[in-house]
């Protein structure tokens, strides 16, 4: 009786030492989304970084908004930025689709070689090769513009395959062998069949294609120089590291426009959260 006290004892006590330990890593974890959102919120005579956490002469409005949109090209840089997102996000979902359903279903004699050299190539950071792509988009003429961003983003697209090729290793092949059997081919079994299951899946290569368009700031800042052709990312940056402001001049601004980009990405991720838990094979061959 006392060992089993004992042991339930030191259980309890693991167990608070471990959520006091998540509690402080979650604190730590939100204090700097609460600064930035009570920043942007912030009316006083100073618009730099907060020296005093509440000011005697500290007011809250929407004021820096207004700021935001009347006073800078951030509207223009979010279109820019959602046109880039939008399409890079549609040409990368259909290659990643396209090249994992080919390496899962059809075999082939180098397929065991390009999977790894994929694999491989996928390790290795995009921007290792920055200075070469810029100079092959200057050759082409195609710096300054977002079709630029767009190739840019779209195409390395096939590397990301390994987590979509898994879910589609887990589709039945039952299916597709009865619809071959109907007369279909292969790729009307892809269109017709495979993707309308593959729901999760799409929504996830949509929002990690999405995201990193995005919030991407190392490929803008390198090929973009026109100031009507900056995204979201590269606008804030320039906007309080400017050489017409300081970085204390425009800092509640620049947090009100992070805080409009932040809460687009969040608003997308919670409306399209609960397709990753759907299920989707769950009874489809019968038997």
């Amino acid at each position: 009786m006392i060992k089993a006290y004992a042991a339930k004892y030191r259980k309890s006590l693991s167990n608070l030492l471990v959520y006091l330990l998540l509690a402080v890593l979650g604190i730590l974890w939100v204090l700097p989304i609460c600064y930035l959102i009570y920043t942007a919120f912030r009316i006083t005579p100073s618009t730099g970084i907060i020296n005093t956490l509440f000011p005697d002469n500290l007011q809250l409005g929407f004021g820096n908004f207004r700021r935001l949109f009347a006073d800078t090209m951030f509207l223009k840089w979010l279109v820019n930025t959602l046109i880039v997102a939008i399409s890079s996000c549609a040409v990368t979902t259909l290659f990643i689709l396209m090249v994992s359903y080919a390496l899962s279903r059809m075999r082939f004699r180098l397929r065991t070689p390009l999977v790894n050299i994929l694999l491989v190539l996928g390790m290795f950071p995009g921007f290792m090769s920055m200075i070469a792509i810029y100079f092959i988009l200057k050759a082409m003429g195609l710096t300054n513009s977002l079709l630029a961003l767009v190739l840019v983003y779209s195409g390395s697209a096939a590397l990301s395959y390994y987590i979509c090729k898994g879910f589609f290793d887990t589709v039945p092949r039952a299916m597709e062998e009865a619809a071959i059997l109907d007369g279909a081919s292969q790729p009307m079994v892809f269109w017709k069949i495979i993707l309308p299951m593959a729901k999760p899946i799409i929504v996830y290569t949509v929002l990690t294609s999405f995201i990193s368009p995005w919030c991407d700031f190392i490929f803008v800042n390198t090929i973009i120089s026109d100031r009507t052709k900056y995204t979201v990312s590269l606008g804030l940056y320039k906007m309080i590291n400017g050489e017409r402001s300081s970085f204390n001049d425009n800092f509640t601004v620049f947090c009100a426009g992070a805080f409009v980009v932040g809460g687009i990405i969040v608003t997308l991720f919670m409306s399209m959260q609960r397709y990753y838990v759907e299920g989707v094979t769950g009874g489809a061959v019968k038997g």
